[in-house]
């Protein structure tokens, strides 16, 4: 990250209220729903008879939706999940149907419509929750994953398909997999398409929870509450460090958790979080 960059990525999560509201896309959407109550912001994957497999027209509307999110400062959590039965079969393959000898460029597909959603996901400045309610197979499984914290029914299923059909991980598949699970297990299950089943998706770090099936809606909206009621700007800055670890040498990350310490140290919810610790109260964290 150069210093623009860095000067750029400070101003904007020190401006984090300062951004313009969300406007009234839901009359507009047939692919997604969302709705947004209080400071918490649902998004819900809607072509359920298809398994909320993603074609061009909910690409483009989970753009408008996404784009909004990004500039809309008073949410303070995202819950992102699946009508149906499923989370997301990835990609509908009825729309990559070819004439004999016709070819496809996946890459276009994919960056006018993954890639281009991931980015906008990614730089959502509130949490991100993945409430992975069935399958999530393909890019259905990496959108998912690349959110920030993934919880899934006990019955549901994370499937790297792409082997299966000539193709490899896409939707930074192969950037966030072997991070959360390590190389050797996430070659294995995406060279060979082996489902991984929520609890074992637990047990290997792919996930945060699974959840039983019947406790599941309950326990999705108590944690987004509990998000929403923590100290925003010090999750949004939580997040993003978080990634920029990644590619940061030692003393680098040192000096950036500093700077960003800094800023956290003078924002208000800092001194909420240290005032009602001292008088022995629940804090009232307002994310500035």
């Amino acid at each position: 990250m150069n210093e623009v960059t860095k000067l750029t990525y400070n101003i904007a999560l020190i401006k984090l209220t300062t951004g313009a509201p969300m406007t009234d896309l839901s009359k507009d959407l047939t692919t997604i729903t969302y709705h947004k109550v209080d400071q918490v912001v649902t998004i819900t994957l809607n072509r359920p008879d298809k398994l909320n497999a993603f074609n061009d027209q909910m690409h483009q509307e989970l753009f408008l939706v996404l784009n909004d999110l990004v500039n809309d400062s008073q949410v303070r959590c995202v819950l992102l999940t699946g009508a149906g039965r499923g989370f997301s079969a990835g990609a509908d393959l009825g729309e990559r149907i070819t004439q004999p000898g016709e070819k496809t460029d996946l890459g276009e597909k994919l960056e006018n419509g993954f890639n281009k959603n991931l980015r906008l996901l990614k730089s959502i400045q509130a949490p991100v929750v993945c409430a992975v309610n069935g399958v999530a197979a393909g890019a259905g499984a990496n959108m998912a994953l690349n959110c920030d914290i993934v919880v899934a029914k006990q019955s549901a299923k994370f499937i790297q398909a792409f082997s299966s059909i000539g193709l490899i991980p896409d939707c930074n598949g192969t950037w966030i997999l072997a991070k959360l699970i390590g190389l050797a297990r996430a070659k294995a299950i995406t060279m060979l398409g082996t489902p991984v089943a929520a609890a074992e998706a637990e047990r290997i770090g792919m996930i945060y929870q699974a959840i039983e099936d019947d406790q599941f809606e309950d326990q999705v909206q108590a944690l987004v509450q509990q998000l929403a009621n923590r100290p925003t700007r010090a999750l949004s800055f939580i997040k993003n460090i978080f990634d920029e670890s990644y590619s940061n040498r030692f003393g680098e990350h040192l000096d950036r958790e500093r700077d960003v310490q800094r800023v956290c140290g003078l924002s208000d919810d800092f001194a909420e979080g240290v005032a009602a610790f001292n008088e022995k109260r629940t804090p009232e964290f307002k994310g500035r």
